[in-house]
């Protein structure tokens, strides 16, 4: 693995860069925070993460996740948590400071990315976090009937969602590994037309009885590229709180729910594994 490096010098950390199977993975320190980070793959940012405070999340779309671990069991109680895509480890890391004691799976298909994140942004000892290496929906396989309260994906290759994760078969094997009453959380993402976000709205229909979508207002206007959160289960949601949490986040988003979400889907058709796509690439744009 081709690797160059630049380490910390005295109290200004400096970016370490390496050759990960994705690309090239930058960590580029927060000049406003000593220990906090933000992870590029190829000029795309991942992830962002604080490891004086795990707790603080720095993109919009972590926040609305965040949001989401928040609500979907009383504070503090701790959960059985399915991280498809690991990144940073930030939402990982979030769980385990805000609900500790909590048990958490992370399947990440990037080897040199798992090591380099283990060794730079080391985890807390005592979080209950077991890293797998594998691709997520072979990772999810392999997880018990029934056995999560949570499960989070949040997967890219070359910016771009895999297809095998954007189906009904693959949000049926979601749903098998969730307890009753567990919630599927997922980082979309899409720009004008947005028709692979309401073909992933009508996927997760087929799937889930509930569901809710967070994003930025000129994202669901169709305006430009963005993220979207979609929240799925098979129990009523969270949806008053999420909406007002969401509203008044540094980034303000908006929540679809019910009849305005099925509205916002506009008939499309749920992907199966024989016609499912990964996900649009990004214009060049959206890193600039």
């Amino acid at each position: 693995m081709a690797r160059n490096k630049r380490r910390a010098r005295g109290p200004a950390a400096e970016a370490v860069t390496e050759s990960v199977a994705g690309g090239v993975a930058e960590l580029i320190p927060d000049p406003e925070h000593p220990r906090a980070w933000t992870l590029l793959i190829d000029g795309a940012p991942q992830s962002h993460v604080d490891l004086d405070d795990p707790a603080r999340l720095g993109f919009a779309y972590q926040r609305r996740l965040g949001h989401v671990i928040d609500l979907v069991a009383p504070p503090g109680r701790p959960l059985k948590a399915v991280h498809l895509g690991g990144g940073a480890l930030t939402l990982a890391r979030y769980v385990a400071a805000t609900r500790p004691r909590s048990t958490q799976q992370v399947v990440e298909v990037d080897a040199p990315l798992v090591e380099l994140v283990r060794r730079a942004l080391p985890l807390d000892p005592a979080a209950r976090i077991r890293v797998r290496t594998a691709d997520a929906r072979a990772g999810l396989g392999k997880v018990p009937d029934g056995w999560a309260d949570l499960v989070v994906a949040d997967v890219f290759s070359g910016a771009r969602t895999p297809a095998h994760l954007t189906s009904t078969e693959f949000l049926t094997e979601v749903r098998r590994v969730l307890a009753p009453g567990g919630h599927y959380a997922a980082n979309l993402a899409d720009g004008p037309p947005l028709a692979h976000l309401r073909g992933q709205i009508a996927t997760a229909a087929a799937v889930f009885p509930e569901l809710a979508l967070a994003a930025d207002p000129a994202v669901l206007r169709g305006r430009r590229f963005g993220n979207a959160v979609l929240l799925a289960s098979g129990v009523p949601l969270p949806v008053a709180e999420l909406t007002r949490r969401v509203a008044t986040d540094p980034h303000p988003g908006r929540v679809e729910h019910g009849r305005g979400l099925t509205d916002f889907t506009g008939g499309a058709a749920a992907v199966a594994d024989a016609r499912a796509k990964d996900s649009p690439l990004p214009p060049a744009s959206v890193f600039e």
